[in-house]
């Protein structure tokens, strides 16, 4: 399968699909209610948006609802008055429409690499796994830099992520007065994103210890000497 591929594109089919996966490994355990009100507890989020703490967690609880188990409509309200308004709730669908394709990406990324190890045996096999074992240090390596860089230039990167995946123009929102950036400041997202990058570092580099091992035809775990 990936095997028989030639050298560059059988790494790195193997690589953005374990990369795909190791992302959404790591972006999983936060979408969650308890990591999303921790942070927005020390965001300030009370503060931001003038609710209570309790209003905040409902109101966070079914925005998070409706990203994730849908349908996406958004439409959670306060005293019967809408709190996100029309732009808004049409950018909060385009993020569940870019969740899903990440996500489908992912699947389809274990899958690939199921198959791959499914099928294959022998020195072939062994192959799949030095290349898995590089592919979980680049993906290491990739995040470090990367992390750094997006952390020194956090607004520019998140403006060059939104042009990359959203129209124009729908991702821009006024804290003063919209709730979306209210619910989710950026010290929210930078936090955030930093513990996923940490995540993202150490699944990576366990991918490559034990893809490394495999290779080399020792067992995962070595007790005593």
């Amino acid at each position: 399968m990936i095997s028989r591929l030639p050298g560059l594109a059988a790494g790195l089919l193997l690589g953005i699909s374990a990369a795909l996966v190791v992302l959404g490994l790591a972006i999983v355990p936060f979408l969650n209610p308890v990591w999303v009100g921790f942070e927005q507890g020390r965001s300030n989020v009370t503060a931001w948006t003038g609710y209570t703490e309790d209003t905040v967690r409902t109101v966070t609880g079914a925005i998070l609802y409706d990203l994730v188990i849908g349908p996406p409509e958004f439409e959670v309200k306060v005293d019967g008055v809408q709190v996100l308004n029309d732009r808004e709730r049409e950018h909060m669908r385009d993020v569940r429409s870019v969740f899903g394709s990440f996500f489908s990406g992912a699947i389809a990324g274990l899958i690939i690499l199921a198959a791959a190890f499914i099928l294959e045996r022998g020195e072939q096999r062994k192959t799949l796994w030095r290349r898995l074992s590089r592919a979980g240090l680049a993906i290491a390596g990739v995040t470090v830099v990367g992390g750094l860089a997006a952390l020194l230039f956090f607004d520019a990167a998140f403006e060059i992520f939104h042009e990359l995946f959203f129209p124009a123009g729908t991702f821009l929102f006024d804290p003063r007065t919209e709730r979306l950036v209210q619910l989710f400041p950026e010290q929210f997202w930078v936090e955030s994103a930093t513990c996923v990058g940490v995540v993202v570092i150490g699944l990576a580099l366990v991918v490559g210890h034990i893809a490394n091992r495999r290779a080399n035809g020792a067992p995962l775990l070595s007790i005593g000497r």
